[in-house]
């Protein structure tokens, strides 16, 4: 439901009236829906977007001809005045007038109507009530006079994104390290992993760019300049003497198995999202066939691309200001429309606040014009208000800074400047606890209890959020160097042999996590989450409700990972439309027992070395 808002006035003291007029982009056709008025000149009025894509909308005002005469009317009944018969023949022509604008059903009824109204001889008082009735105002409303009506001079659009775009749990994994030891992974591999990921409960599985990996500069382990045979580099430097954005690399299989793997996963339900990195190593095709989309250095080399300190020599950027701009862009639109030709539907992008502004505003509805279910995902790790530019310009989610919000004020600030803020009509957070680039000193440092708190907060916190696994839920923890947020024997440069089947796996309460998830609409949206207040700092309490209240989640969670911490927690029954006199029932639905809990004040204690976190399903019994 898309909700408008408008200021409608008018000179004078007339009745006014409002339609909210919207249609898809498919259609010619506008719908009509009456707007309500507030109160101090506003109006509001809201439509169903049923329709994936982009729909427009305006509005039209009027002055209420029949909706003046009948305020004025009202009041002249209610003063006692004896001579109402004239005003009565006034709204009889009123009315004879939308007969004439009635289809054929309507007509007749309403020169019924009038004829009654302009009959002197009829009974009076019959003659004010049927001017005052239902009947005839719901008659009236259908066939206004919009002969002086004015229309709002622009359309304006909204983009309709289908449901997983607001609620989705994803997981990353590297196809190469899903084969067996000492075998360089295939899509088949990936296939044989999918009940696994299933298992857990995700929908998005998201892969790193799956293009054949230069040898120019590739780098090796941890990083280094000085790559060993062995080494299969980072999928980040894309392309070589066997193709570039649009090939697989043949280690991971062909084309047609890339395309099964997509048949599968969607057989299970989960839906692969690749990552389009618009760049390129030394080696692509694009270097040779096409010099002019590089940025020359004076030496006669492109320069490689940097964020110093870090030195990424095997990447060259794209560069988009050149002269043959129109061509290029041309050129990276393919390479989404191409993949999604092959049923890819979700694109997480590498770095889009480094690409110019207008290329995404031209590009989104560009790949959108056919395939309007695309959802992307925009990896910008900058500042807050070019992350928030690239959700306007059509990024349908995007990272977030969540993964350092570690405190409760970081946590209470940062989510009520998410979800209460105009920000929560364009941005869709995507919260990650980890990425192959991040890992917080907060995983660090904290052990199991820390990634089972981390895990907590971005999946109740967020309707979207996603892991980084299997790291994530083996718990690897080492970085490169203390003072570093990247893994020691990164993935990124090294084929990884995970056991998934370890008992240290965090699986089973991933799973449940998930499975809480998609059991309780409440934790589906990111407009309806409450923080409640708590004595202790180290304990965050908030809560997410449905519209109706019928689905209420409460959770508590210890920020601690090294102590228990205790205190008293609100719980806001008269706020949520409960009965804060009688007890309400909590379970907990990460262990499975049941709690009452006796007015709006609880108390907690929670040891993070057995559970640093918390999940309540909160209802009443409704009154015998």
């Amino acid at each position: 439901t898309f909700t408008v808002t408008a200021d409608i006035f008018a000179e004078g003291h007339d009745v006014l009236a409002a339609c909210l007029l919207c249609r898809p982009a498919s259609s010619r056709k506008w719908q009509e829906n009456r707007m309500v008025f507030l109160g101090n000149d506003a109006w509001q009025g809201s439509f169903v977007t049923d329709l994936p894509g982009t729909w427009y909308y305006t509005l039209t005002g009027w002055v209420d001809k029949f909706g003046t005469w009948r305020a004025q009317f009202r009041k002249r009944v209610e003063a006692a005045q004896e001579d109402i018969g004239v005003y009565l023949r006034e709204a009889a022509e009123i009315v004879e007038a939308a007969a004439a604008r009635a289809d054929v059903a309507d007509a007749p009824r309403l020169h019924e109507l009038a004829v009654l109204l302009s009959d002197d001889s009829a009974d009076m008082v019959e003659r004010g009530k049927t001017a005052l009735g239902d009947e005839l105002l719901d008659l009236m409303e259908r066939y206004p006079d919009l002969s002086d009506a004015f229309t709002y001079p622009e359309k304006l659009p909204v983009y309709t994104d289908r449901v997983r775009a607001g609620f989705s749990s994803w997981y990353e994994m590297f196809p190469r390290s899903a084969g067996a030891p000492g075998n360089h992974g295939t899509f088949k591999d990936v296939e044989a992993r999918l009940p696994y990921i299933a298992e857990l409960g995700f929908d998005v599985l998201y892969l790193p760019p799956i293009h054949p990996i230069g040898h120019t500069a590739r780098k090796g382990r941890n990083n280094s300049v000085n790559a060993a045979p062995d080494d299969p580099g980072t999928p980040w430097a894309i392309g070589s003497e066997e193709g570039g954005h649009k090939a697989v690399d043949p280690r991971l299989g062909t084309l047609k198995d890339f395309r099964r793997l997509v048949k599968k996963a969607g057989d299970l339900g989960i839906e692969l999202a690749l990552d389009i990195a618009l760049q390129c190593s030394p080696d692509h095709p694009y270097v040779k066939d096409h010099p002019e989309w590089f940025e020359w250095r004076p030496d006669g080399t492109i320069q490689y691309a940097e964020n110093p300190p870090k030195k990424y020599q095997d990447i060259y950027p794209l560069y988009f200001e050149t002269r043959q701009r129109q061509e290029l862009w041309d050129e990276m639109k393919s390479i989404f429309t191409y993949w999604a030709e092959q049923g890819v539907r979700i694109f997480r992008v590498d770095n889009p606040h480094t690409k110019p502004f207008p290329f995404w505003e031209w590009l989104i509805p560009e790949v959108r014009k056919d395939y309007p279910d695309v959802i992307f995902l925009a990896e910008a790790f900058t500042r807050p208000k070019i992350m928030y530019r690239l959700a306007r310009l059509g990024f349908t989610q995007s990272y977030t800074y969540f993964t350092w919000r570690n405190t409760k004020q970081e946590l209470t600030d940062y989510l009520k400047e998410l979800t209460e803020t105009p920000v929560r009509d364009f941005f869709r957070p995507n919260f990650w606890p980890n990425t192959p680039d991040i890992l917080h000193a907060y995983l660090r440092h904290g052990g199991r209890p820390a990634f089972i708190t981390r895990l907590v907060l971005a999946a109740t916190l967020s309707s979207n959020y996603g892991i980084y696994g299997p790291a994530f839920e083996l718990m690897q923890r080492t970085p490169l160097r203390e003072d570093s947020e990247e893994y020691l024997d990164s993935e990124k440069y090294e084929i990884k042999l995970w056991n998934i089947n370890s008992e240290h796996n965090l699986k089973d309460l991933i799973a449940r996590v998930n499975r809480i998830r998609r059991e309780n609409p409440a934790l589906q949206s990111n407009r309806n989450l409450w923080f409640n207040a708590s004595d202790n700092d180290n304990i965050i309490c908030y809560s997410k409700h449905t519209a109706d209240r019928s689905n209420i989640v409460l959770a508590v969670v210890n920020l601690d990972p090294h102590h228990t911490q205790s205190g008293w927690f609100n719980v806001p029954l008269s706020a949520w439309g409960l009965d804060p006199n009688r007890p309400c029932r909590a379970e907990e639905l990460l262990g499975g027992s049941e709690v009452t809990w006796h007015g709006e004040w609880n108390s907690i204690e929670l040891d993070p070395a057995r559970i640093p976190a918390l999940i309540f399903h909160i209802r009443q019994d409704p009154v015998e």
